[in-house]
């Protein structure tokens, strides 16, 4: 196994370690454990636990962009694509609510440990924006609308439906996600955006 591939499987095992017992549990002796390797082999990829925890979310952010890019690079209309892309930002699979389970845990453990920590560190704001400029230069935004207002109501509900589902992932389980985010975009887009 390659310098790489070893560091990859660390991280896959930090994330499962975070899932069952929250970062408290993250200590580097359990991910070693998880990972099947000593302290001492583990430290030689990664010599402290912040960069181990900084890789390991970054993988979690590297794969929903992934999954983005490739909704992204698909033959289908502007409107399909947002809605499409939106589904990759909330847990709409075991995988994705796993994902999300890590990141919630990361993003509240790292909030109130570091002075640096930044809110928009996972792009979705960003990506938000982005959609729904393409959709009003599309022309397939409800005339009015005031972009900046929908841009954080989107972020917002994008970012409660997660932690519903996280909450609850019965009542808000995945067909209802969908058939949420789906009734919020056609009410914001025109009935073209939507034949």
């Amino acid at each position: 196994m390659d310098h790489d591939e070893r560091r990859l499987l660390i991280a896959e095992a930090t994330l499962r370690v975070i899932k069952q017992a929250g970062m408290e549990g993250a200590s580097v002796r359990n991910i070693a454990r998880e990972s099947g390797l000593s302290l001492g082999a583990l430290r030689h990829y990664f010599p402290n636990q912040d960069e181990l925890i900084a890789f390991s979310m970054n993988l979690v952010k590297e794969r929903a962009t992934a999954r983005i890019y490739e909704v992204m690079s698909r033959d289908m209309p502007l409107s399909r694509k947002a809605l499409h892309t939106l589904l990759e930002l909330v847990p709409t699979d075991d995988n994705k609510l796993a994902e999300m389970e890590v990141w919630f845990a990361f993003t509240a453990h790292y909030r109130n440990k570091s002075a640096a920590f930044d809110a928009q560190h996972d792009g979705i704001l960003q990506l938000i924006e982005q959609l729904l400029a393409a959709l009003h230069e599309a022309e397939l935004l409800r005339p009015g609308l005031d972009l900046a207002l929908e841009t954080e109501r989107l972020y917002a509900f994008v970012d409660g439906i997660a932690l519903h589902a996280l909450l609850d992932k019965k009542r808000v389980n995945y067909e209802q996600i969908e058939k949420l985010i789906t009734y919020h975009l056609k009410s914001i887009c025109t009935d073209a955006a939507f034949p």
